[in-house]
């Protein structure tokens, strides 16, 4: 262990019937010289007894559910490698995915990367809409409208995500947004573009399916103003923007809904 290059990073809860198949994807990869952390982020399905299996080839740690964003914080806490690279529960990559993402970012020298994907959903494949394509580069303007960073597709120096703080912990959805808008102001992110991961959709737990997503990332793209002195004019009028677009969409949904109260704070956050 005192020569892991990677630590890998899987956060679950409750996902007794697709943890195994992640893991597996871990231990199947070509590249081995790895430490594979489980974060156990409170399950009361029959989860540690599916991890069980795999006591001698994992390290599981099982903690209070505290989310998604505390169970990556904790397994980077935790990790010993010089990259960190994270897969949800209900992903899986790849045999070679490690070994090329590996060779690509000591080759281009980049600090963080992602891949491309492959998507199913209900276990049928599905095409993607031109605007989840993946970027690469400077893709801070990418990163304002969605998500544009797979977190599945994610290895990144451990320095690297120590530097930016992390996930945030009050985020208990577009946690990932928040991150990748905050790196990408200043951080370039390498694409491999070949699909190295699967992305599983369909979940009825997934995070994705949750109706306050546009929320959070009002949220970030006010703290990205609040908090950011580094924007250029360009990039303050982009966030400015797209933020003003987010929150009337986000506050006429609220009102039909009579969430006056949500409208209401939405609408004050652009005053």
């Amino acid at each position: 262990m005192e020569n892991t290059l990677v630590s890998v990073i899987i956060p679950t809860f409750n996902r007794a019937e697709v943890i195994s198949r992640a893991v597996i994807s871990v231990l199947n990869q070509t590249f081995k010289d790895f430490e594979c952390i489980v974060i156990d982020d409170g399950s009361t399905d029959e989860t540690d007894s599916v991890l069980r299996g795999f006591a001698d080839k994992i390290k599981v740690v099982k903690t209070e559910n505290r989310g998604v964003s505390a169970a990556r914080n904790s397994g980077a806490n935790l990790a010993i490698g010089k990259y960190i690279a994270f897969l949800d529960s209900d992903d899986e990559w790849k045999p070679r995915k490690l070994q090329k993402q590996l060779d690509f970012m000591q080759k281009s020298g980049s600090r963080i990367s992602q891949t491309d994907e492959t998507w199913v959903r209900n276990g049928k494949f599905v095409n993607k809409s031109a605007k989840y394509i993946r970027p690469s580069g400077d893709i801070f303007y990418n990163c304002l409208e969605v998500c544009a960073v797979t977190p599945s597709s994610v290895m990144m120096e451990k320095e690297l995500f120590f530097e930016y703080g992390g996930f945030d912990e009050t985020f208990p959805v577009c946690e990932d947004y928040d991150l990748w808008l905050r790196m990408s102001l200043k951080e370039k992110f390498g694409l491999i573009d070949e699909a190295l991961i699967i992305k599983y959709g369909g979940n009825a737990d997934q995070l994705s399916n949750s109706a306050c997503l546009d929320k959070y990332r009002i949220i970030s793209l006010f703290n990205m103003l609040r908090k950011n002195a580094a924007l250029s004019d360009e990039q303050k009028k982009a966030v400015e923007e797209v933020l003003a677009k987010k929150v009337k969409i986000y506050s006429e949904g609220a009102a039909k809904r009579e969430k006056f109260d949500e409208a209401a704070w939405a609408e004050g956050l652009l005053k």
